[in-house]
């Protein structure tokens, strides 16, 4: 009877660790993309916060910087 007791303790204690932990939807907040960021690795001259400047930035790249078909020799 003890051994049938702690085996149904220990299944319930290994099904336990199993459990998912609820997400919450909402719970952070995000900045914008065109904020930002307080690393070295943006562009020179582009200023966090300006929208048009990053739309243009993302253009210029899509563009140039990041098209291997614009980049590859014939």
């Amino acid at each position: 009877m003890k051994t049938r007791f702690a085996l149904c303790s220990l299944c319930l204690l290994l099904l336990s660790a199993c459990v998912e932990k609820d997400q919450v939807l909402g719970s952070k907040k995000d900045a914008p993309a065109f904020g930002g960021t307080p690393n070295g690795f943006s562009v020179k001259g582009w200023q966090g916060g300006d929208k048009n400047s990053w739309e243009q930035q993302l253009r210029t790249r899509g563009q140039y910087g990041m098209n291997d078909h614009l980049r590859a020799p014939d």
